[in-house]
């Protein structure tokens, strides 16, 4: 609290003023920063004429903006490093973040495989893999860049990604290998 109030050059009494506690000013972080793009994502997919191909290229490339440029990635490190002493910041960011950033990209998934455009695969799990690689990217600018010798290129990470994962996805590419379940 005493940094966001020396970065917002106020007092940390000030900030109370504003939000009851530290898990509220956390959510109203949250909601404007990362909530607020997956909203411009949303509404995006609701009038996209492209294929689904380009859409989860886009989407994933606009990710990959945010994780590799903005700020707002330091408020996943925060979830990690309070998670145990605020459980209900980890509920918050898993319902308000994560469910709904699936969500997005499950639509995208099942919006391809009934069109034909992607294999049959199950969304939940293409959703899943969709999102890994940015997590990795943003965990990695958070926690440990600092120790890169030479800066690391995430936009040829997040690249390789979206072109691994397109490929994959292709209805034209070899059906995946069926896992038995147990």
């Amino acid at each position: 609290m005493e940094d966001i109030a020396a970065r917002a050059g106020i007092t940390k009494g000030t900030i109370y003023l504003y939000f009851q506690s530290k898990a509220a000013l956390f959510k109203a972080l949250a909601r404007q920063e990362v909530g607020a793009q997956l909203g411009e994502i949303a509404r995006g997919l609701e009038n996209f004429d492209g294929s689904s191909a380009e859409l989860l290229r886009m989407v994933l490339s606009n990710l990959g903006h945010v994780v590799r440029t903005s700020d707002s990635v330091v408020l996943l490190k925060v979830v990690l490093a309070e998670m145990g002493q605020f459980p209900e910041l980890a509920e918050f960011w898993r319902h308000e973040i994560i469910d709904r950033g699936l969500a997005l990209f499950e639509s995208i998934i099942r919006r391809g495989i009934a069109c034909g455009e992607f294999q049959d695969v199950p969304p939940e799990h293409a959703a899943r893999l969709c999102v890994a690689p940015m997590l990795i990217v943003a965990l990695w600018r958070t926690v440990f860049s600092r120790f890169d010798k030479i800066p690391y290129d995430y936009q040829a990470l997040i690249d390789a990604h979206i072109e691994v994962l397109s490929r994959g996805l292709s209805a034209d590419a070899p059906p995946p290998v069926q896992q038995k379940r147990k």
